[in-house]
């Protein structure tokens, strides 16, 4: 979700004036021509302000795809715990319908023994307790109500942890929720700003970021890729490289991993698991898959990342481009290394 262009940091007194006009104009309705009207912010204001929501948008995505990666995890821990406890429910039921076995047969032979008299009127961990002392015990029963008793210590355990996992799952989904709208509100306040802005401003911030992209191409003296043909080579980073190639032109969607849509990280690990390895879901945890390196020492499939707090990245195509899935109302592209803040790249192990 990245800007294509390094955006303007505007000072602290611009922004607080560009708020405090918006708001102004939004709320009262001033008009430009009003003896009152607040002057209206410039198109780099207005860009400046766009590019730092559409940042923060993809930093939250970023939290948002840890959560939900976290969410799945959960999940299936839940899903296996519930499994094993309905297991272990049966071996239970089982064990006890062998001991209710001996009961009846015990019954009808004239009485039941004292030890199955203390089991059935109290819990195992009881019976064994009194019945050590009491020596009233069999070898065949007392195998059976340690194997009850242990059985029973495990199932206990594993629904307690079901409970637990459930809990944060559940708290969770509540904290993924919030994370959606607050990428949705962001999203939405970068939109309103540009629906501010007349056709022709609009066409403006576009030609100026054509501009930066060709400024920071011809800065790198790198030559700007535009087809699918493939990367030549071996090995699973060109390969994963090759897969993001043919979904040039795919829509960026928040959240989204593939195969018809992507954000940053969705394209880059959709892309290597194509090549049969498994990335973690985040950009600042793929950051973390292999060996760091400088601009100067980028091949084919590298992994790249941008921004201080590492919440874009992209696949590194070699002649100082990068291929990336942008921002909202763009699709997968092509791009300069230099375009954005490059911190550095890493060659997944």
């Amino acid at each position: 979700m990245a800007s294509h262009r390094r955006p303007k940091q505007p000072s602290r007194a611009r922004v607080t004036f560009f708020g405090a006009a918006a708001t102004a104009a939004a709320t009262v309705g001033i008009t430009a021509t009003s003896a009152q009207a607040a002057p209206q912010p410039t198109i780099d204001e207005v860009q400046a302000e766009v590019d730092s929501l559409y940042e923060e948008a993809e930093a939250v995505t970023e939290e948002y795809n840890g959560a939900k990666e976290r969410e799945e995890e959960l999940e299936a821990a839940v899903e296996d715990l519930q499994d094993s406890a309905a297991r272990g429910q049966d071996e239970l039921n089982e064990l006890r319908g062998s001991l209710g076995s001996i009961a009846a047969a015990q019954y009808r032979n004239g009485g039941l023994d004292p030890s199955v008299q203390l089991f059935l009127s109290s819990d195992p961990d009881a019976y064994l307790s009194r019945a050590s002392t009491l020596d009233q015990v069999s070898g065949r029963q007392a195998e059976t109500l340690q194997l009850i008793e242990g059985k029973q210590r495990i199932l206990d355990q594993q629904r307690a942890e079901a409970a637990d996992a459930l809990a944060e799952l559940e708290s969770l989904r509540s904290d993924l929720g919030d994370q959606k709208e607050t990428i949705q509100g962001k999203l939405s306040e970068a939109q309103a700003l540009l629906n501010q802005l007349s056709e022709e401003q609009r066409a403006q911030i576009a030609a100026q970021e054509a501009a930066d992209r060709e400024a920071a191409e011809r800065a790198s003296r790198a030559e700007p890729r535009g087809d699918i043909t493939p990367v030549e080579g071996s090995g699973y980073a060109v390969a994963a490289l090759n897969y993001a190639i043919g979904k040039l032109g795919s829509p960026y969607v928040f959240g989204a991993s593939g195969p018809g849509s992507f954000d940053c990280s969705g394209l880059t690990s959709w892309a290597y698991a194509q090549a049969g390895v498994a990335l973690p879901r985040t950009s600042q945890s793929q950051a973390g898959v292999g060996t760091r390196l400088g601009a100067s020492e980028l091949a084919p499939g590298d992994l790249v990342f941008f921004y201080g707090d590492l919440h874009h990245v992209g696949l590194y195509a070699g002649n100082g481009q990068v291929v990336h899935a942008p921002r909202p109302g763009q699709s997968v592209e092509y791009i300069g290394l230099n375009v954005m803040p490059f911190q550095f790249g890493v060659r997944v192990a």
